[in-house]
């Protein structure tokens, strides 16, 4: 068997015990002939096998091996495609490049997503390949978020589209009036020679679409729908011409003089109506993705030398000072400076509250300030800014391919080839065995075969649906990272949920001031603040907050001393003040006053209690706690609702576990797991037959969250979290996770209602067209109403995409 030659650059490789181990791991790889891995230029050699094996394959084996092949991904839109063998046909073309690990075309973004060895490819390279494959790469020099350059192209495309449709129509209507209703037209209308020249500029100028696609695909010898259109538009023309011109032919056979010129101009402007319809439903899918892109600030108001100027907003550098006036959008990510501000942060959060920001805080931007004036600093700009980040997310997962629809593009593969081929044996069957006039039942059974046929459905039937949901999800602040996270949420059968982070605050607050001794909870709270301010330890932090939220005056602390595990002692107002654990006051000598059944009781509520005393005194205690997050509860009770097994995972001692766990309602807790234990906590359950979610903030979180089946990052917590995870709620708040699986549930639900009249239509209508019903009914389907079938089959898929636009979480 041939092989072909391969060169991968290898990444990860620390010794050259690593490269032997690439090198074993490729040889005994079925497929591969040879393999040499050089250590010191970080390079493999090897010979495989192109019919046994791809790139794409061997790159995944070296990665299960353990070590990447650096991939270059680029997304290149397309024009020109129409059906699923279109797309699948693009495919094959890049696929066939040396170089190219995969290729994955998306007929409704009308986008190619192509991940490459840049050391082996060129940009130029993948173009020309779709060049010769029929279809025009789309020039676009904006950059990627705006999107400009592009829709202005489709736009003048439907409008385009929209003259030849009405162009066409009308020649249509005049050939149908001298055709099929003489009593309606002049005479002169239904003149063969009248009708041919009425049909001519419709089948070869209107119709040249089909011509081009055919040719193209005829080169590449492969078929598309633009080779059933022409093969089944020409024969019915073909047929009519020779019996305008030739008609003695067909009345020797005793077949009278038949001319189909209306069929033809019916078909072709049925199915120019058709794509029309399409490229316009196509566009409400994306309209989320339009509406993300507005959402960006045109300019920005900059502070330079105490002079604020106007200046676009692709200007803006990191660390420049900006003014955000009442009603203006943010115009980049940035931390608030001065001033305050109330700003809706909907667009990135999902959230409608609007949220109160002051000095120190994060904004983001494209939120909208609705109150309030304030300067910022700008830390991230262009590219870098959520918005942005998000769009891509958006594009990355439209662009990719669900698991459901391998199915589809099986069939698509095969599609047209076989159409081909039964319209071939329907022509024979009729002209062998069919009724006078033959040539003519043979003939219009033979053109209704191949127009009725519609891959279209087939390939729009999946990536409508995932180009409506993920942007309806992020409209929520909901990101899936592929579309195939979005598919298998709809499988899972248990949410674990990290503690800290997730669904509690993160940071210890105050809950309890139990003051003793004749003190009261403003002189404890504000004596135990003074004396922590100068402790970095959190709980201090908390004390400190807690102080100034209620607006207490912290007096400055002398004598400041760390009793290491213990707590803090400090001088305040000339009296000496103890703040820390029950160990602390043992040291300080201080009677506690049968205070540790308060501290036992605050522990087993999860808190964490803290004493105070004042000149050897017990002066009370103070509870604090890591704060459940609005809506955990809610969120808690949807999931289970929803038939989910949840279970929280926490490094916490069980008791303070088991507290928050009887406060949100959850029966399966996992507590005192060390962080490299997280992972192993999802394998267990995963090895039980669950399909299983892990959704977390930290860094400790990274490698649960890489095996579990989905990985749910909090938006609030790390950039490491978020990359190892599948889907990110950008806002923090748990009911986005019951939205990301109800969104998966219905969109999975669209899916499958789109492949199953996608395949019963060609199912039913093949057959039908075929004329399997004359036998016993005496009844024929006539070719125009094939076409007017087949162009509103794929409007009928489009549109039940477009009903995911209705979705609201509930």
């Amino acid at each position: 068997m041939a092989t072909t030659q391969l060169d991968l650059p290898i990444r990860g490789m620390t010794c050259a015990g690593c490269a032997a181990r690439v090198e074993n791991g490729l040889r005994t790889f079925p497929g591969i002939q040879t393999a040499h891995v050089n250590f010191a230029t970080e390079n493999a050699t090897l010979n495989y096998e192109p019919e046994a094996l791809t790139p794409a394959q061997i790159i995944d084996h070296i990665a299960d091996i353990g070590y990447q092949v650096p991939l270059e991904r680029r997304t290149i839109a397309i024009s020109g495609m129409h059906c699923a063998s279109c797309a699948a046909t693009i495919e094959r073309a890049l696929e066939q490049i040396e170089g190219v690990a995969e290729a994955h075309v998306n007929l409704a973004t009308e986008q190619a997503t192509v991940a490459y060895l840049p050391t082996q490819v060129a940009p130029a390279a993948l173009r020309q390949a779709i060049r010769s494959a029929g279809y025009e790469p789309r020039d676009s020099d904006a950059e990627p978020t705006s999107g400009q350059s592009i829709e202005d192209q489709k736009a003048a495309e439907r409008r385009a589209l929209t003259r030849y449709v009405i162009a066409s129509a009308m020649l249509s209507f005049l050939i149908f009036m001298g055709s099929m209703a003489p009593a309606l037209a002049p005479s002169w209308l239904q003149h063969p020679y009248v009708l041919l020249l009425l049909a001519t500029p419709v089948q070869f100028w209107f119709g040249w679409t089909f011509y081009q696609g055919f040719w193209a695909a005829l080169k590449h010898k492969t078929a598309d729908m633009n080779t059933l259109v022409a093969i089944g538009t020409s024969a019915a023309y073909g047929y009519s011409l020779v019996a305008t011109f030739i008609p003695d032919t067909f009345e020797r056979l005793g077949m009278g003089r038949h001319v189909y010129f209306d069929t033809d101009a019916m078909i072709i402007t049925l199915i120019l109506l058709g794509r029309l319809l399409e490229a316009r439903a196509r566009g409400k899918t994306s309209a989320a993705m339009r509406q993300l892109m507005g959402l960006r600030a045109a300019t920005a108001r900059i502070i330079r030398d105490d002079i604020e100027t106007d200046i676009p907003v692709d200007m803006v550098q990191i660390g420049d000072i900006l003014r955000v006036r009442p009603g203006e959008k943010v115009p980049v990510d940035g931390t608030l400076v001065s001033g305050h501000g109330v700003l809706n942060e909907a667009m990135l959060t999902g959230e409608s509250l609007p949220a109160d920001k002051g000095p120190g805080e994060d904004v983001f931007g494209a939120t909208l300030n609705t109150t309030g004036s304030f300067t910022m600093r700008a830390t991230r700009v262009g590219q870098g800014t959520m918005l942005s980040q998000i769009i891509r997310m958006v594009e990355a997962a439209q662009g990719s391919k669900a698991p459901i629809q391998r199915l589809a593009d099986i069939v698509a593969s095969w599609f047209v080839p076989i159409v081909l081929g039964l319209a071939v044996l329907t022509f024979a069957i009729w002209v062998w065995f069919g009724p006078p006039p033959v040539l003519t039942f043979a003939l219009l059974n033979f053109v209704a075969v191949l127009i009725i046929a519609c891959p279209c459905a087939l390939g729009l039937a999946t990536p409508t649906a995932i180009m409506v949901g993920t942007g309806k999800g992020a409209e929520y602040g909901v990101l899936f990272k592929n579309s195939a996270s979005l598919e298998i949420a709809h499988q899972l059968d248990a949410v674990i949920l990290d503690k800290t982070g997730t669904l509690t605050r993160g940071q210890p607050v105050v809950t309890d001031i139990l003051p003793h001794h004749g003190y009261c909870e403003t002189d404890v709270l504000r004596l135990a603040a003074s004396a922590e301010q100068g402790s970095e330890h959190p709980l201090a932090q908390a004390l400190v907050e807690a102080a100034q939220h209620r607006g207490l005056t912290c007096s400055e602390g002398q004598d400041f001393q760390v009793i290491p595990g213990h707590g803090i002692r400090a001088t305040v107002d000339a009296q000496t003040v103890w703040v820390g654990n029950q160990t602390l006051m043992q040291i300080a000598e201080v009677a506690l006053d049968k205070a540790e059944e308060t501290a036992m009781r605050l522990a087993d509520a999860g808190k964490t209690p803290i004493f105070i005393a004042i000149d050897g005194h017990y002066a009370g205690v103070i509870a604090l706690a890591d704060t459940v997050k609005p809506h955990a509860k809610e969120a808690v009770a949807a999931l289970r609702g929803l038939g989910l097994q949840v279970l929280m995972l926490t490094g916490d001692h069980r008791r303070t576990a088991g507290a928050i766990a009887d406060e949100l309602g959850i029966d399966h807790v996992l507590a005192e797991v060390l962080p490299e234990a997280k992972a192993q906590q999802v394998q267990q359950l995963q090895a039980t037959g669950q399909r299983v979610a892990m959704v977390g903030d930290g860094i400790n979180d990274a490698p649960a969250l890489a095996q579990a089946d989905i990985g749910i990052a909090i938006g609030t917590g790390t950039d490491i979290a978020m990359e190892a995870a599948d889907c990110t709620l950008v806002s923090g708040d748990l009911r986005g996770l019951v939205t990301a699986i109800q969104l998966s549930r219905r969109t999975m639900r669209t899916i499958k209602q789109n492949l199953f009249w996608a395949f019963i239509y060609n199912v039913v209508g093949i057959p039908l067209a075929a004329g399997v019903l004359y036998p016993v009914f005496g009844v024929l389907l006539s070719p125009v109403f094939a076409a007017a079938a087949m162009a509103m089959s794929s409007v009928s898929v489009l549109s039940n995409s477009l009903r995911l636009r209705r979705f609201r979480p509930s």
